[in-house]
């Protein structure tokens, strides 16, 4: 069996704490390979290495640092089969999603490839007398990430390019159930050009995350995945003084006004809820018809195309929807809460509780479900179920559809379809969700725009990605300066205004 390793100081480095955890392949549910668990005094050792390499690194200038990513970049696209592969056989997903996954992240690179322009101050000539003002924005020092399992490729670039090209080192802490991707962007890094110790791969689990969020030289944390562990890192890492944003849970509501175009409508749907086996923070998993001839219409819809989804491992070619769930233990929740959906008198339309892929059957493979006439107060509705479940809530206006959207105490992402510009423009407008799509089911942001829940999806003042994250991998610094004209005089004791 394999034993994956860290990456620290530019090296694969074995485990010293002792502790383990398996990695799974879904498909199969067979355990493929272990990784280590690092303890504090390893964490420890992979802040040093980073905080001492940092200094030299941020003495570089950014049009330097940003031809390190454009390497990065090529080395990505070189490697794309072999990344997608890997992330496909510890995660699940298809080649097509985990080659998206990679796409992603690597698009963000690119826009941080701008840093020079990015990073650029402001400067204010003749402020006063003889005064010049002017600003600097400087890394922070040392900054760390935990991300989750769901885009093993995507979210660490998300948080590394830009920690990276502002000059700062960063501490990786990817999810230890697929953890060979991260490790495989650490290599590309430096082949790129990137110095030994910039970045580092810890993997770990609690132990690891609070050694990061205690450690005095770690200036930043980023975090994605649950809320209740999002709300944990954000008060421990801000009460320790650090600067924290944490994303959290989702509840992705669709309205389908009557107007829409339902084939379209159904379409979305069926790539949103199912696709990745539901297992995004930006899937649809609600879906809301106005009125009931629109409800009806669109189960009507729905089902053939549902029922059509070929569900099976990567390995099977392209043409699968989608792959198993990542763990035994998540199969199991998302079964519990279909359960529970039935028990509390949900209408089970699609019914995908006797799901089993022959050959495959010890595999993670959870088949599709869909519901009708869900209630609030149902646990299906409240809850993130982060599998391959759609919940249909009708509605008897727009009013009530959006109400929907605005109570829930999630806020990640939305959208309407419509083809009433009039509608749109106002769900855009009214809706307290940090992500609309009009006629766009998963709408996520380019990398050049930011990313960004509301309510309890997010914890902290700045989006990923785009502008926000060169504000977070950044400190300003203001300067004002006076150059004396070679008089030199006795001091000013009393504060004067500018004229």
């Amino acid at each position: 069996m394999q034993e994956l390793t860290h990456y620290i100081g530019g090296a694969h480095v074995k485990g010293t704490s002792g502790r383990f955890a398996d990695v799974y392949n879904p498909a199969t549910g067979e355990v493929q390979a272990k990784v280590p668990l690092a303890n504090g005094e390893e964490m420890a050792k992979a802040v040093a290495i980073a905080a001492e390499a940092q200094v030299g690194w941020a003495a570089t200038n950014p049009q330097r640092r940003a031809r390190v990513l454009m390497a990065f970049v090529g080395l990505l696209n070189r490697d794309m089969e072999k990344l997608a592969e890997a992330l496909s056989r510890e995660h699940g997903k298809t080649i097509p999603d985990a080659k998206g996954d990679v796409q992603r992240g690597l698009e963000v690179v690119e826009y941080c490839i701008g840093a020079p322009e990015l990073l650029k101050g402001d400067y204010t000539d003749a402020a006063g007398p003889g005064i010049d003002m002017y600003s600097m924005r400087q890394a922070l020092g040392v900054t760390a990430g935990i991300t989750p399992f769901n885009f093993p490729a995507m979210i660490p670039m998300w948080m590394f390019a830009p920690a990276i090209a502002c000059g700062n080192a960063f501490i990786l802490k990817p999810s230890e159930r697929d953890p060979s991707v991260p490790l495989m962007l650490a290599e590309l890094l430096e082949e790129a050009g990137l110095p030994e110790g910039i970045i580092q791969v810890v993997n770990g689990d609690k132990e690891a995350v609070d050694a990061i969020l205690h450690d005095d030289v770690i200036q930043s944390v980023g975090f994605v995945g649950s809320t209740p562990i999002a709300e944990y890192i954000y008060a421990t890492g801000c009460a320790n003084g650090k600067r924290v944003q944490c994303f959290g849970g989702a509840k992705n509501h669709m309205i389908i006004m009557p107007d829409a175009d339902m084939e379209q409508a159904a379409d979305a749907l069926v790539g949103a809820g199912y696709g990745a086996a539901g297992e995004r923070c930006m899937a649809i998993s609600v879906a809301v018809p106005v009125g009931e001839d629109t409800a009806d219409r669109l189960i009507e819809a729905l089902v053939p195309k549902i029922e059509k989804l070929k569900v099976g491992p990567y390995t099977s070619g392209n043409d699968v929807d989608y792959g198993p769930v990542v763990t035994s233990k998540a199969k199991a929740n998302i079964e519990r809460l279909v359960q529970t959906g039935v028990d509390q008198g949900a209408t089970l339309v699609v019914d995908g509780r006797d799901f089993s892929l022959q050959g495959y059957e010890d595999g993670f493979f959870v088949g599709p479900h869909l519901f009708d006439n869900v209630t609030p107060e149902m646990d299906i509705y409240k809850y993130e179920i982060f599998g391959p479940v759609l919940s249909t809530v009708r509605a008897g206006s727009y009013e009530e559809a959006l109400k929907l959207a605005m109570d829930h105490e999630y806020g990640n992402g939305t959208a309407i379809f419509t083809r009433d510009g009039d509608a749109a423009r106002d769900f855009a407008s009214r809706v307290n969700v940090g992500m609309i799509g009009i006629n766009v089911p998963i709408p996520v942001p380019l990398a050049y725009h930011t990313f960004g829940g509301w309510k309890k999806s997010v914890f902290g003042d700045l989006n990923q990605h785009g502008p926000d994250a060169f504000k977070f991998y950044t400190r300003t610094k203001t300067v004002t300066a006076r150059w004396p004209s070679g008089i030199k005089q006795g001091g000013e004791f009393n504060f004067k205004a500018m004229d």
